[in-house]
């Protein structure tokens, strides 16, 4: 298992590039836009990243500076969830799913304090 990213909710994605980029010098990887239009921009280096969500619209449920999940890269999604629910009974975010346009299957948990961690299972490695 590994540490992947750790997603934050941002207001102005323009100047968070900026200060994390450009001030920071840290690289923009790679990014994508999820169907209901929330931008998802992952900035680091080459173990970690950041992944900054940025809705467009401002959705008055998303509070920007709001850590949106930690995310923990592991073997097998499904198998992890399952021990998961059976050793530690962790209200459940979302059931495992394959996210083809990234090329991983994930799902989310919530852990002991409320922190929110998305099991990542890359494809096709």
């Amino acid at each position: 298992m590994d540490v992947i990213h750790t997603a934050l909710w941002v207001s102005d994605l323009d100047r968070t590039r900026e200060f994390y980029c450009d001030g920071l010098g840290l690289a923009e990887n790679w990014s994508f836009t999820t169907d209901d239009g929330v931008e998802n921009v992952y900035i680091g280096g080459e173990n970690a990243e950041f992944q900054f969500k940025y809705d467009p619209e401002g959705s008055p449920d998303i509070d920007p500076g709001t850590m949106a999940h930690v995310a923990v890269g592991v073997d097998s999604t499904d198998d992890t969830f399952e021990r998961l629910l059976e050793r530690a009974d962790p209200p459940v975010q979302a059931e495992p799913e394959t996210m083809s346009h990234i090329d991983c299957r994930v799902a989310f948990v919530e852990d002991p304090n409320g922190y929110v961690v998305e099991l990542v299972e890359r494809l096709n490695q």
